[in-house]
């Protein structure tokens, strides 16, 4: 029996045991971050879209049969959506943010401003809404407010047009000496100060305006604003006037001889 047990000892020293079977639960589980804005929706970080009760409890990931980058809801055109969750959704969708550009974006205007570390925090923090969505700081001029596209003035640059940006937005032409304020509440809407910026471009005014005495730049509260005919030779009558000044845009700004280009909402 001893020479039995001295023999077992010795085939253990000779093979010892080359590997242990690892357990399937030790095995280390990937993490979702989520969104928490939602009352009923969660988006994770890799792109689903579920309710509260289809999130895994261990991994936080969303489970079952949902869509990965779903852009349920959302006006691609517009790189804006009317739900939070699938705005981050279909942000997420390498076609549509990359991660380069996401990465480098400014966090806010602020040249000391940070940037943002993931594209799920891009995604998160673009889909907030933003004061480029709403008017006089308490209405939405569209249902699509929850908006992934880069801000103007970003470091990473713009991928919207001015056209995009006014979706939603009446465009109207003043009568003579009529301010923004006035010819938009003439027409059951309210002027939409801070898209003043994107109509006072030549290619907007010359868009519904004649401009028939050319496009000038000027300094004024009530441009963009096109000269009546009939005004002094030194006004530069028919002229087109835009500014590269935005603090000076005004909708209560007015000119006896200028019709204005009104954003309305």
């Amino acid at each position: 029996m001893l020479a039995f047990r001295f023999l077992m000892l010795q085939l253990l020293i000779i093979n010892p045991i080359s590997s242990i079977r690892l357990d399937v639960s030790f095995q280390p589980k990937q993490i979702c971050r989520t969104t928490v804005q939602g009352r009923y929706l969660l988006s994770d970080d890799k792109g689903y879209v579920c309710d509260a009760l289809s999130l895994d409890p261990q991994s936080r990931c969303c489970h079952g049969k949902s869509e990965q980058y779903s852009c349920h809801g959302c006006n691609l055109g517009l790189n804006c959506c009317n739900s939070y969750e699938y705005c981050v959704s279909c942000c997420l969708n390498p076609t549509k943010t990359q991660e380069d550009v996401a990465i480098k974006t400014k966090i806010a205007k602020p040249i000391t401003a940070g940037t943002y570390s993931s594209v799920f925090d891009y995604c998160t923090g673009r889909c907030r809404h933003s004061s480029e969505s709403v008017i006089h700081e308490n209405t939405y001029y569209s249902d699509f407010h929850h908006c992934f596209g880069l801000p103007s003035n970003s470091s990473g640059g713009t991928n919207l047009s001015s056209e995009v940006k006014l979706s939603g937005i009446n465009v109207i032409v003043g009568k003579q000496g009529e301010s923004c304020d006035t010819a938009c509440k003439s027409n059951g809407h309210s002027c939409v100060p801070n898209k003043l910026v994107l109509l006072s471009q030549c290619e907007m005014l010359q868009k519904y305006m004649n401009c028939r005495g050319g496009c000038l730049a000027s300094i004024g509260a009530d441009q963009p604003a096109e000269v009546v005919h009939d005004a002094p030779k030194n006004l530069n009558p028919g002229a087109c006037l835009y500014t590269n000044k935005q603090s000076i845009l005004s909708c209560d700004g007015s000119h006896m001889h200028t019709r204005r280009l009104c954003p309305c909402a």
